[in-house]
């Protein structure tokens, strides 16, 4: 919550700005932030210290007229009974609504029931579409959950088709909300629902819609309709759903095909349906990645075969390692990990592969045996005419390895021309603490905490110092 930019805004409408220039009224966070604002700094809140701006109180006690905007700085101000008898004049300003929600949550009960009878005798469901995420907002909050049952009993008797703005809105937790009661009120078909599951990007929405979207159907319903759109789906919750369905739509047939899927969770669910129709995931994942340069090769399928199989069919990925697609070679590295079978002196040349997934997967294979790693040959890899990913691995690897090594890494990527590097080699300068090998008044470690000075500044520098027994 931004109370700051809040009380900004309480300042400007302080001096007459207009509310709607100062307020972004979709946004839950500025009602939010203008609500705590106006009572930033108690009994002598800033707006009230404006130069010629209104004492609202007395406007409210004297019962003059007030404007809008003034009327909004009444309904946050910090007495309970001025917001009280500002709720009373909010009827005839529409635009403040969403005050009139926030104050239903007020800590001062009779502030909050008059909020609650405004606004249950005000809102409708034509309204409750656009206040809906201020009213999610206000809901968390404690004593909120009078607006969110509000609002759910007014789109619960709603015509037909209030629902669909919620259905797109860009708040995922709006399109929640409105999947959750679409569900419970059975306002959409099993065939929406599947639609609705492949198109969110919300994992939240994809398993909701999807699960409703199975409950709902028979034996003799049309699954094509249904079962396509969650197969198609780029959510991983939604193909998953639709790939545990297949043998209950009585299509277990084409589980196989999503074997290779780049979701472990599809991967998983293709798996059980096709050991339900008799079948050995194993012997297929194995089929297929017994040609080491076949190009059509799933990545997931090496990945696959890790996570059915045996230490022994290591011995199918080790080749996969030279494989011309960077995926695959990944996938590869990440299933000699899943299978325990890292041999780091092997895995060691492709930290330089020319793929970032590579180096990545490669890195954290490496990390657990990093000290049977030559130091000297990541510090190699730090230097400026190596590629970005290939440095940034070699500092993760010297910063486990510890001792002299890692400062030697990190103080010399303080001038990476990487920012997030240079940014992280920072963090490593910090964070640096002697060990074992490194003894107290170490010279070398001196003079590279020394050189790092300008990056670390004194203040950071004499603790570090003092640690590496560098006390004179």
């Amino acid at each position: 919550m931004d109370v700051r930019g809040g009380e900004a805004t309480a300042v400007r409408l302080a001096r007459g700005e207009l509310l709607r220039d100062v307020l972004d009224g979709d946004d839950p966070e500025a009602w939010i932030a203008l609500d705590a604002g106006v009572r930033q700094g108690g009994w002598g809140a800033t707006w009230e210290l404006t130069v010629d701006g209104p004492d609202v109180a007395e406007l409210v006690r004297g019962g003059r007229p007030l404007t809008e905007e003034q009327l909004a700085l009444a309904l946050c101000h910090r007495d309970g009974r001025i917001r009280g008898a500002a709720l009373a004049r909010a009827a005839g300003f529409p635009e403040l609504l969403p005050l009139v929600v926030v104050r239903c949550s007020d800590w001062v009960p009779q502030v909050r029931e008059e909020a609650r009878r405004l606004l249950a005798e005000t809102l409708d469901a034509r309204s409750v579409v656009g206040l809906m995420p201020l009213i999610l907002r206000v809901g968390r909050r404690d004593r909120g959950d009078f607006v969110t049952g509000l609002a759910g009993a007014l789109l619960r008797a709603a015509p037909d088709g209030a629902l669909a703005p919620l259905y797109a809105h860009p708040r995922r937790t709006v399109r929640r909300f409105a999947y959750r009661l679409a569900v419970e009120e059975g306002f959409l078909s099993a065939v929406e629902l599947a639609r609705a599951a492949a198109r969110d990007a919300d994992t939240g929405v994809q398993s909701l819609c999807a699960d409703a979207t199975l409950a709902a159907m028979t034996g003799d319903d049309a699954w094509d309709d249904v079962l396509e759109p969650l197969l198609g789906a780029r959510g991983s919750r939604a193909r998953s759903a639709g790939v545990t369905a297949l043998r209950r739509a009585g299509r277990a047939e084409r589980a196989a095909g999503f074997l290779p899927d780049r979701s472990g969770m599809v991967r998983a669910c293709a798996r059980y349906v096709v050991r339900q129709l008799g079948g050995d995931p194993r012997d297929w994942y194995r089929e297929r990645c017994a040609d080491p340069a076949d190009p059509a090769l799933p990545p997931g399928a090496v990945l696959g075969l890790a996570e059915c199989g045996e230490r022994a069919d290591a011995a199918a990925l080790w080749p996969l390692l030279g494989h011309p697609a960077a995926a695959v070679r990944a996938r590869a590295v990440a299933g000699l990990r899943v299978l325990d079978t890292v041999d780091a002196t092997r895995l060691r040349p492709l930290l330089d592969d020319p793929s970032s997934s590579v180096v990545r997967e490669v890195t954290a294979a490496l990390l657990p045996s990093v000290e049977r790693l030559p130091p000297q040959w990541l510090l190699d890899r730090v230097g400026a005419e190596r590629p970005a990913p290939v440095r940034a691995a070699a500092l993760r690897l010297l910063n486990a390895y510890g001792g002299a090594p890692a400062l030697r890494a990190a103080v010399a990527l303080l001038d990476d021309p990487d920012v997030r590097l240079a940014e992280r080699a920072a963090r490593s300068v910090h964070g640096w603490r002697p060990t074992v090998t490194v003894p107290g008044g170490d010279p070398e470690v001196t003079a590279l905490l020394t050189r790092a000075a300008d990056h670390l500044g004194e203040a950071a520098l004499r603790p570090l110092l003092w640690k590496a027994g560098a006390r004179g």
